[in-house]
């Protein structure tokens, strides 16, 4: 079972952005549950100790940062790619999403992907929304469901 895991910089607990990101994740779950993912877990960190986050994220086997630079992904070849780490046995992916600075040169090397979603600078509290919204995509993708329409 793949497990997601979303750990985000900056102070969005009371954001209306939270709440759909907790929305898509919790239907992300309900679908992902009979495909092999699981978990499906957002972990804030205070964008003030932007070092706690670079810890946690460092201790994750495979991270993957949320960064301009990134690869841009369309749907299906995000699906594609979630579906491929599950196959090769990778126990959990952990998203990074930076605070207002964003990620060092050091927790960008030590990523195992970079992945943007273009090069405009979004709010953390929506990219942490756009990001829960793309797995729920993914599982609805995976399970052949039309919430994705080519």
């Amino acid at each position: 079972m793949l497990k997601i895991a979303i750990l985000a910089g900056g102070r969005g607990k009371t954001a209306p952005e939270q709440a759909l990101a907790a929305s898509y994740l919790e239907r992300a779950r309900d679908t992902g549950k009979a495909l092999g993912f699981g978990g499906f877990v957002l972990t804030e960190f205070d964008e003030r100790q932007p070092q706690r986050l670079s810890e946690a994220l460092s201790a994750s086997a495979f991270a993957v940062l949320l960064d301009e630079r990134g690869e841009a992904m369309g749907s299906v070849a995000f699906a594609t790619w979630l579906a491929q780490l599950r196959d090769q046995g990778v126990g959990q992916v952990t998203f990074g999403i930076g605070a207002a600075d964003g990620f060092g040169a050091q927790d960008r090397a030590r990523a195992r992907k970079l992945l943007s979603f273009g090069p405009q600078t979004w709010p953390h509290t929506l990219v942490r929304t756009m990001l829960a919204e793309q797995l729920f995509r993914a599982m609805t993708i995976l399970a052949g469901h039309p919430y994705h329409r080519v």
